[in-house]
C-alpha cells in the first residue's frame, strides 16, 4: 500500500511537471509571438512619427517660400518705382542742361517754370530704403528641446494598480458606486476596466466556485455606477485596473461589499391549479389546470422521493411545507421563502387584462380554501377591474377602500420586526397604505391572481425613498389604517 501510495504521487508529479513543461514552452512561443507584435507595433509609431515630422518639415518650407515669395515682391516693386523716378529725372536733367546754353531772353522766359517742374518730380519723393529686410533669421527653428524629448522616449510604463476607496462606495437602490483612485499623479492613463462578479463569500475571493467576472470598459472617470442589478446573493466582489494606450496595469486589490436582498420564487406545487407559475411569474390558466393534473398525479405518486434540486433542508423547502394546493376560489400562489426577520421589499406587475388581484403576505400554511386578506393571518391590497375599478387594503375579512389611482407597478414593503406591511407605487414610490401589527409567525408573500398574469420582482434592496418614507411616517407615529391588528 505504501509503494501504490508512492507510485501514485511520483505519477501525480510526472503530470504536473509535464503539464509544467508543456506551459513553458508555451508561455515561450507567447513571448516570441508578442515580441513580434511589440516590434511591429513600434514600427507603426516610429513611421506615425517621421510622417509627423515630414508633414511639419513640407509645412515649415511652404512658409519660408511664401515669406521669400512676399519680399522679393516688395523688392521689385519698389524697384520698378526707383527705375521709373530715375527715368523721369535723366530726363529732367538733360532738359536743365539744354536751358543753361540759352543765350536769347525771349527763349529762356519760355523755359522759366523749369524750377517748379524739377520740384515736384518723383526722384525727390521717392525713399532710398529698402522695404524689407534680406533676413531670414526669423524662420530658424531650433529643435534642441524636441531633440532631448525625443531621447528621453522610453517604452510606456505599466499602470500602477489603483485603490479603491471604500469608504466612498456606495450600496443602494440595487445600484452600486464605486470609487477609486491612483496612488500617483499618472498623466498617461488613458482608461479605466472595472471588474464584479456576484459571491456568497465575504472578505477576499475565492479561487474555486466562483463566478465569472464581468467586465466594464473603458471607464474615463474614477467612479462608476453599476445600476439595474438584482441583488440575488449577499456579496459582490470589485476590482478595477488603469490602462494607458499600449497597455493594462496591475488589478487594484479586489473589494466585498454586501448585497444582501430578499429573493424568492413562485411556489408552484401548492399554487390552485388554475394558475400557471413559472419562478416569478403567474398567469391565470383557462383550461382550468387540466394540463396540470397529470404533473400532479406523478407528484403524488413519488411523493417519498425528494428532488435533488430541493432539498428539504432547504430554506424554500421548509417554507412550503407539506400542505395541499389550493383550491375552490382562492386562485392563490405563495412565495418559498419566509420572512422571518428583518425589513424586505419586492415588487408586482400586473398585466392589463388582469380583472381581479391581491398582493400581500400570510403566516405559513394556510387552509387551502383560505383568500389572501380574509383572515386574520393574512393582508393585502386587492384591485378588482371587473366592471369598475375598486382598489381596497383588506385584512381579518374588512376591507378599507383606497382612493388613490391604482399604480402599474406595486412595491411592498415588510419590517417584520417592527410590525409595518406597507404598500407603494414603485414608480413615484408614494405611500399607498400601511399595516401596523405583531407578526407572531413567519411570513409568506402571498398572490391572488383572476384571469391575466403577474410578475414578481425579487432581490431588490428596500429603496431609499421608501426608508426616508417610514423614518418620516415613524417620526409622526400613530395609526394609518383602520385594519390594523395586533396579534
Amino acid at each position: 500500500e505504501t509503494l501504490q501510495r508512492i507510485v501514485s504521487t511520483l505519477v501525480n508529479k510526472n503530470d504536473e511537471i509535464h503539464n509544467f513543461i508543456d506551459m513553458l514552452n508555451h508561455t515561450i512561443s507567447n513571448v516570441q509571438v508578442n515580441s513580434s507584435n511589440a516590434i511591429s507595433e513600434l514600427d507603426e509609431e516610429f513611421d506615425g512619427l517621421y510622417s509627423v515630422l515630414h508633414e511639419m518639415k513640407g509645412s515649415m518650407a511652404n512658409t519660408i517660400q511664401q515669406e521669400e515669395a512676399r519680399k522679393i515682391q516688395a523688392l521689385q516693386d519698389q524697384l520698378s518705382q526707383c527705375s521709373c523716378a530715375l527715368e523721369s529725372s535723366e530726363e529732367l536733367l538733360e532738359l536743365a542742361v539744354q536751358s543753361l546754353d540759352i543765350k536769347n531772353p525771349v527763349e529762356l522766359l519760355e523755359v522759366e517754370n523749369i524750377d517748379c517742374v524739377v520740384t515736384v518730380a518723383s526722384a525727390f519723393r521717392l525713399s532710398l530704403k529698402p522695404k524689407v529686410s534680406d533676413s531670414m533669421t526669423h524662420m530658424m527653428v531650433d529643435f534642441a528641446l524636441e531633440k532631448r524629448m525625443l531621447q528621453a522616449v522610453k517604452f510606456l510604463p505599466v499602470p500602477k494598480a489603483p485603490e479603491i476607496d471604500v469608504a466612498a462606495c456606495l450600496v443602494a437602490d440595487n445600484c452600486i458606486t464605486i470609487s477609486w483612485r491612483m496612488p500617483e499623479e499618472d498623466s498617461r492613463i488613458d482608461h479605466f476596466v472595472l471588474e464584479y462578479r456576484k459571491t456568497n463569500f465575504d472578505g477576499l475571493p475565492r479561487l474555486k466556485g466562483e463566478q465569472r467576472w464581468e467586465l466594464v470598459d473603458y471607464i474615463k472617470a474614477t467612479q462608476y455606477t453599476l445600476s439595474g442589478l438584482k441583488f440575488d446573493t449577499k456579496y459582490m466582489n470589485l476590482r478595477v485596473q488603469a490602462c494607458n494606450k499600449a497597455v493594462a496595469g496591475e488589478y487594484s486589490d479586489p473589494v466585498t461589499l454586501e448585497t444582501k436582498a430578499f429573493v424568492f420564487g413562485l411556489d408552484s406545487t401548492s399554487s390552485h391549479l388554475n394558475l400557471k407559475v413559472e419562478d416569478t411569474y403567474v398567469e391565470w390558466d383557462p383550461t382550468g389546470g387540466k394540463g396540470q393534473e397529470k404533473i400532479k398525479g406523478k407528484e403524488n405518486k413519488n411523493s417519498n422521493t425528494v428532488s435533488p434540486k430541493r432539498s428539504t433542508n432547504s430554506p424554500r423547502a421548509s417554507a412550503r411545507g407539506g400542505r395541499d394546493r389550493f383550491a375552490g376560489e382562492s386562485y392563490t400562489v405563495l412565495g418559498d421563502t419566509a420572512v422571518e426577520s428583518g425589513q424586505h421589499y419586492w415588487e408586482v406587475r400586473a398585466q392589463k387584462d388582469c380583472k381581479s388581484y391581491s398582493v400581500g403576505v400570510t403566516y405559513r400554511n394556510p387552509g387551502k380554501f383560505d383568500q389572501l386578506g380574509k383572515t386574520n393571518s393574512s393582508w393585502c391590497i386587492h384591485i378588482n377591474n371587473w366592471l369598475q375599478t375598486t382598489f381596497s387594503a383588506k385584512h381579518n375579512n374588512k376591507a378599507k377602500t383606497l382612493d388613490i389611482p391604482v399604480p402599474d407597478r406595486i412595491g411592498v414593503y415588510c419590517d417584520f420586526d417592527g410590525g409595518k406591511l406597507s404598500f407603494y407605487n414603485a414608480n413615484s414610490k408614494a405611500l399607498l397604505h400601511t399595516f401596523r401589527t405583531k407578526f407572531t409567525q413567519p411570513l409568506l408573500p402571498g398572490f391572488m391572481i383572476w384571469c391575466g398574469g403577474l410578475t414578481v420582482s425579487t432581490g431588490l434592496q428596500v429603496p431609499s425613498a421608501v426608508k426616508t418614507l417610514q423614518k418620516s411616517e415613524n417620526g409622526l407615529g400613530g395609526s394609518t389604517s383602520s385594519l390594523n391588528n395586533v396579534a
